[in-house]
Parts: C-alpha cells; sequence; structure tokens
C-alpha cells in the first residue's frame, strides 16, 4: 500500500480522567499499575510540536486532595460530573463538538489507563496518510489473535514507514479519527454511551463498520491498555512499571 506525506499538523488529545471509577475499578493490572504513572508515560512520550492535550477530569467521585491532573499547568483541565463512564464520554462528545475544530483536524480520545511508545504522535499521524484510515488506534488488540471468536478473523495489510496497520473489527474507546469523520458518525458514537453505564465500545464499532468505515490498528502496537491479559504484543510493557521513570 502507498502513502503520501502531508504537512503534519497536531493532534488534538483529550484524555477522561476520574477519581474512582465503576468501569475499571475490576481489572487486572501490572504489577506497580498505577493511573498516575499513566499520565506520567503520556507526559514524557508526547511531542508538544505534534500534540496539544486537554484533560477531562470528572468530579463526582472527588476526594479532598487534588487530583494529579491538576497539579499541572501544561495544559488546560476540563471538569465535569458525570459518575459513569458513558456520560463521562457523551461529555467528553459535546466538548469536542462545540470547539469548532476544522474538518481536517486528528482528534484522539484516549482514556486514562493506557501506556505509549516514544514517537507515537508521528505513528498516528502516518496513519492518516492511508486513505483507508476513519479511525485509528495504537492498540494492537491481543485477543484479536488469541480468541477463539476471531478464529476466521480476515484483515487487510498496510504499511507506512513506521510500522504495518491491520484493518481491525472493534476497539476500546480509545481512538483517533479526524474531525469531519466524527461530525459524520456523531450520533452513532453517541447512541452506543447513551443511557449506558458503560459504554458499547465494541458494538459501536461494529456498527460504524456496517456503515463503511475501516478502523485500523498499528501493528506492532504503539500503545496498549493496561490490562495483562489483553495488552499489545512483542513489547515488554509491565517493566515501564518498575521503573523511576517510565520514559
Amino acid at each position: 500500500m502507498k502513502f503520501s506525506f502531508f504537512k503534519k499538523p497536531k493532534i488534538e488529545v483529550f484524555v477522561r480522567y476520574c477519581y474512582y471509577s465503576t468501569a475499571s475499578g475490576h481489572k487486572h493490572r501490572f504489577n506497580g499499575f498505577s493511573h498516575e504513572k499513566c499520565f506520567d508515560n503520556l507526559i514524557e512520550t508526547l511531542d508538544t510540536n505534534l500534540v496539544n492535550c486537554t484533560f477531562l477530569l470528572d468530579t463526582h467521585y472527588a476526594k479532598p486532595e487534588k487530583h494529579f491532573v491538576q497539579k499541572q499547568e501544561q495544559f488546560p483541565v476540563i471538569e465535569i460530573d458525570a459518575g459513569e463512564e458513558g456520560k463521562s464520554f457523551l461529555a467528553l462528545l459535546d466538548h469536542v463538538i462545540d470547539r469548532k475544530f476544522s474538518d481536517e483536524t486528528i482528534v484522539y480520545f484516549l482514556e486514562d489507563d493506557y501506556l505509549h511508545r516514544e514517537n507515537w504522535a508521528e505513528t498516528l499521524l502516518e496513519a492518516f496518510s492511508l486513505p483507508e484510515a476513519d479511525y485509528v488506534t495504537l492498540f494492537d488488540h491481543r485477543d484479536k489473535y488469541e480468541h477463539e471468536m476471531y478464529t476466521d478473523l480476515r484483515s487487510h495489510l498496510f504499511y507506512t514507514p513506521a510500522c504495518h496497520w491491520r484493518s481491525t473489527p472493534s476497539t476500546t474507546n480509545t481512538y483517533a479519527m479526524r474531525m469531519k469523520t466524527l461530525r459524520e458518525d456523531i450520533a452513532t458514537h453517541r447512541k452506543f454511551s447513551d443511557g449506558h453505564n458503560i459504554s458499547l465500545d465494541h458494538d459501536k464499532f461494529l456498527e460504524l463498520g456496517r456503515q463503511g468505515k475501516t478502523l485500523l490498528s498499528s501493528v506492532p502496537g504503539w500503545s496498549t491498555h493496561c490490562e495483562p491479559a489483553f495488552a499489545s504484543p512483542c513489547n515488554n510493557w509491565a517493566s515501564l512499571f518498575l521503573q523511576e521513570s517510565i520514559k
């Protein structure tokens, strides 16, 4: 697959944080895991020449002490009161739509329990040089290789300078798209969060696929969701939590 080079725009990253999540409190994590370490990793690996960040903080279960994102002054923090992941995601959609970004702006929705490799922003931008890239994730889902439901999964394979990209049926609520794509599909994004404590992200992307949209995943992964059983292969993510700096 051929790719084209283009002037690199800034990626608008929106990260959702909270004091407590009913959606993820039960999940098995890497030894040494913390949401603050994931935050540190994001700050250490992002390139401010390529990335703008906005943090959305759900204060529903707020504690007396400041949340760690409130201790930094580099990026804005938008406070919301949601209490549920579904409501939090709807608030994120409303905020981004209100920002009036240009159609070509690349928007990256990010949950608070992800790690990234260095140069992830460059890699993410490369993906959008592929005409097939409606949606992009840097998370290479391990279950797509191992779960029995994907025994007959077939993918189209593409490449850019940094890595290969495969079409994949679904991902989590961490993904990127151009703003024009988000506007086209906004009703679908709202549908699978509205009235749900936890967004139905898998079902949402299956629906977007039926509507003709393609989701690409980097191979190997340039990020991972921090659940060992589903972590992106080919990288020792666990070791990052055992270092003083997880850059």
